[in-house]
């Protein structure tokens, strides 16, 4: 079983640093916004998609990495990471929300 790099980051950013992160990574960094969504950015990152999320009920920023693999039961099991899949929903995604010992949201999938 191999776990590799997944094609999303997300950023969770409170309220209060939304409209300065979105202007921020559009006007100076210079990224191609690839999708607009009521409380999310998708931006062009290489290969992946940089997701700055508005999130209302949060007090700091949060970064959140995608995993792919063939089996995320397994892979789960492998990383000895707990099962977080209260995070948010995975409607029609087989995986698992993670977290590495910093704490880092990893979402362990299948592609």
């Amino acid at each position: 079983m191999e776990i590799r790099p997944g094609k999303n980051i997300a950023i969770k950013v409170p309220l209060h640093k939304w409209d300065a992160t979105i202007a921020f990574y559009r006007d100076r960094v210079g990224l191609t916004v690839a999708k607009e969504l009521a409380n999310s950015v998708g931006f062009v990152f290489g290969e992946m998609t940089l997701w700055v999320d508005r999130v209302e009920k949060q007090s700091q920023v949060d970064v959140w990495l995608e995993l792919f693999t063939d089996d995320p039961d397994l892979a789960l099991e492998r990383l000895d990471s707990p099962c977080r899949d209260e995070l948010e929903p995975l409607d029609g995604v087989n995986g698992h929300w993670t977290s590495d010992p910093a704490g880092v949201v990893l979402l362990v999938r299948s592609e």
